[in-house]
């Protein structure tokens, strides 16, 4: 594997420090101020893994009182999109995301954990679709949301 990289360096730092999964988290949200909609807590962050805790809210329910499936299709996307940045060499290659297929499995009426995982390609191609599988399950473990991320990931231009 090539060497970490920048989001990963920074989120090694942010471990060290007081409150650092806070700290860091606020730090993309303010990268990337929509995620801040979710008050996100990234927990893990390595090549191939991120997951993230959101608190069952008020601000993110739908007008049933469960969580909106919006607030579930972004803390999905930002575990993808942490979990892409940190595995994909970004000295040779960047991503973006091209297509979300998701499913709602059961009301979410608790705090959500996300998990977004895959095994690390040993080779990254000049062009391809990486496939981003994300659970979300509630407080009690139970399954209640997927999404299939499709990240497109190329080359670099030299």
């Amino acid at each position: 594997m090539s060497s970490p990289s920048s989001l990963l360096k920074i989120w090694t730092k942010c471990q060290s420090l007081p409150k650092g999964n806070w700290l860091f988290s606020k730090a993309v949200c303010f990268k990337a101020p929509y995620f801040g909609s979710i008050k996100p807590l990234i927990t893990n962050l390595t090549a191939g893994h991120c997951s993230a805790i959101v608190k069952n809210r008020r601000a993110i329910h739908n007008h049933i009182g469960t969580i909106h499936a919006i607030a579930q299709c972004n803390v999905a996307e930002l575990c993808a999109g942490l979990m892409v940045d940190a595995t994909v060499p970004a000295k040779t290659h960047r991503w973006i995301p091209k297509g979300m297929t998701v499913n709602y499995l059961a009301k979410i009426d608790t705090d959500m954990r996300a998990v977004a995982q895959i095994d690390v390609p040993s080779e990254w191609l000049e062009k391809q679709d990486l496939l981003v599988p994300v659970k979300v399950y509630n407080s009690r473990d139970e399954l209640v949301f997927t999404a299939d991320i499709t990240m497109y990931v190329t080359a670099k231009k030299r």
